[in-house]
């Protein structure tokens, strides 16, 4: 996939799927849209199209913890009509705020969605002290900006943003700073719905192809219960809109899958095996390391990687330690390193991924 235009069914993919700060755009939409560029997702989030946000409250554990958000710290795209059906899926708590991110969120919910010069000179704040106001807030998952560009902001160490109106620092910083985020606002608390398990079940399938109850350990565990779901599933099978059966083998239960899942499920299984070598960050949902395949899961984590040959894992790169998982067929371990890492041998180039290659690995884990 390529251009702009890829940014709606690459979310729709991955809505409500929780992955680190910092590896968003790096490891997870740069892999699955050819030549990606950052304004794209900035575009989509300033028509309002999409939406950023860490759908679970943190609770602070000691004054001397980080109070903004760091590269781990997991942030969901979806799309922005959706947010409230995930958001009911969190439970709400009551969160005892600092002094300036109070001031900043009361700013917020008086004036409403603001620009950070608005909030800047309505609170008093330092401008520093602002940007850190706004880093608790959405690190605690109480605030989001119309931009993804105030992530990025945040992301960075406060010494190496951008500075403000054409000031220089001595040193190199960032070249996104907080102008570019947009309006922030405050997340409204969320309310629970009594219809949001049939959407929460048709983005995994359309994340998955195919669903079952060992797969949805890879998610959230603010997801509702599999039985939950299970209900959902099977009136979704009786309306005749989606599959029910066995369709990987080797797991107890139902399973469900969508139409054109089942029929790239049986292509797959008629395809002859080319021995190609694909790596997928750790924090791709894609990693299911040790869910549908035998031995340790791999942390979920952007610098880890996992490498699939022909669909099956044959070795993890996590730590900066690689160990392999099963001998890779006519591959010598030096190329599974190199393949690991993006720099495929070029017999071996691996190529930009998408969650649609599931049924490539549900159908070779299975046998």
């Amino acid at each position: 996939m390529q251009g702009p235009e890829a940014l709606g069914p690459v979310i729709g993919q991955l809505e409500g799927f929780e992955a680190p700060a910092g590896a968003w755009e790096r490891e997870i939409l740069a892999p699955r849209i050819k030549d990606y560029e950052p304004s794209w997702l900035d575009d989509r989030c300033r028509s309002g199209r999409l939406a950023w946000m860490r759908l679970r409250s943190q609770k602070r554990s000691g004054a001397a913890r980080r109070t903004g958000p760091v590269k781990s710290t997991p942030i969901t795209l979806l799309p922005r009509q959706h947010a409230a059906i995930w958001r009911s899926t969190c439970r709400n708590e009551e969160i005892a705020l600092r002094p300036h991110a109070q001031m900043v969120a009361d700013h917020i919910r008086e004036h409403g969605a603001s620009f950070f010069e608005d909030i800047f000179t309505g609170t008093g704040l330092l401008r520093t002290q602002v940007e850190d106001a706004l880093a608790e807030l959405v690190a605690l998952g109480l605030a989001t900006s119309d931009s993804f560009g105030g992530l990025r902001a945040l992301l960075v160490p406060s010494a190496e943003r951008k500075p403000f109106l054409g000031a220089r620092r001595r040193h190199r910083t960032a070249a996104h700073g907080m102008e570019q985020a947009g309006r922030w606002a405050i997340l409204p608390v969320a309310v629970q719905q009594t219809d949001a398990v049939e959407p929460v079940v048709r983005a995994l399938l359309c994340r998955y192809g195919v669903v079952f109850w060992r797969l949805i350990e890879r998610e959230a565990d603010r997801l509702p219960p599999w039985r939950e779901l299970l209900r959902a599933y099977r009136r979704l099978e009786s309306r005749g809109e989606i599959r029910g059966g066995r369709f990987v083998a080797g797991f107890t239960g139902e399973q469900f899958a969508l139409p054109e899942a089942v029929k790239a499920l049986r292509d797959m299984r008629r395809r002859t095996r080319t021995g190609q070598l694909i790596s997928v960050s750790g924090a791709d949902p894609l990693n299911l390391v040790g869910i549908l395949t035998p031995g340790a899961r791999l942390p979920a984590l952007a610098g880890n990687r996992v490498l699939y040959q022909d669909g099956l894992p044959v070795a993890v790169l996590a730590g900066g330690e690689m160990r392999i998982l099963q001998p890779a067929h006519d591959v010598a371990d030096w190329e599974l390193r190199l393949a690991l890492l993006g720099r495929s041998y070029h017999r071996h180039r691996p190529h930009r991924t998408s969650a649609a290659s599931y049924a490539d690995l549900e159908v070779l884990s299975a046998k």
